[in-house]
């Protein structure tokens, strides 16, 4: 996913496997998720879904420093993300990034993502219609979806010394599921808006030239 960006502060121009321990894929794809254009990722299970419940209720007593971690480390592992944000791109110090009060409330717009998303998982309509739009959202920002997986990834290597021995190959291979379909859907919503942008932006030279051929033909 994703990253989970939301409008404010971004640049105007620029399922799980096997519930029984399977290694994470964050392990597997060399600590990189990755949800698929095409092929919908596998349903979290019940027992996934609980899994995923009982850690957010320890993690959401800390959801604002789990934001700003979050982003700190997405930047300082994939330094390109910057640039989608024009209030942080020219900072360079991450000692001046984590007292960035911008920065700060970013993370808690993402966080306040997650914890929408977790409220939803037994309400599969809303939750995809809650990740569809946040993509749509995203091609008006000219956010790409490459950036969408980062997020879970960093998400998860963030809250992993929070939970400490609450932190299993379980809960871990639980929110690998749900940012994998967080990401697949959120992408599947910015090609939408990006396709309907591209229908409205021929309509509109096709009118454009309509109206100049018509204009010709008058002044003749």
């Amino acid at each position: 996913m994703g990253c989970a960006l939301s409008g404010t502060g971004l640049d105007p121009g620029k399922a799980a496997g096997d519930v029984n321990g399977p290694v994470p894929r964050s392990e597997a794809a060399g600590s990189e998720l990755i949800a698929s254009d095409s092929d919908p990722p596998l349903p979290l299970s019940e027992q996934q879904k609980e899994l995923i419940r009982q850690s957010w209720v320890v993690l959401h007593q800390d959801i604002a420093r789990v934001g700003i971690i979050m982003f700190i480390r997405l930047f300082e592992t994939h330094p390109e993300c910057k640039d989608v944000f024009f209030l942080f791109r020219d900072i360079d110090d991450l000692q001046q990034l984590k007292m960035s009060k911008e920065l700060q409330s970013h993370g808690l717009r993402v966080m306040s993502f997650i914890e929408k998303s977790v409220a939803r998982l037994e309400q599969e309509d809303k939750l995809e219609q809650l990740a569809f739009e946040l993509g749509r959202s995203h091609c008006r920002y000219n956010a790409p979806p490459k950036y969408y997986e980062y997020v879970g990834v960093q998400f998860i290597a963030v809250v992993k010394p929070i939970l400490k021995e609450k932190w299993t190959a379980n809960v871990e291979e639980a929110w690998e599921g749900l940012f994998d379909y967080l990401t697949w859907t959120m992408k599947r919503g910015y090609h939408d808006a990006e396709q309907s942008n591209n229908i409205n932006q021929s309509s509109h030279t096709k009118r454009r030239a309509q109206s100049g051929l018509k204009a010709n033909q008058n002044a003749v």
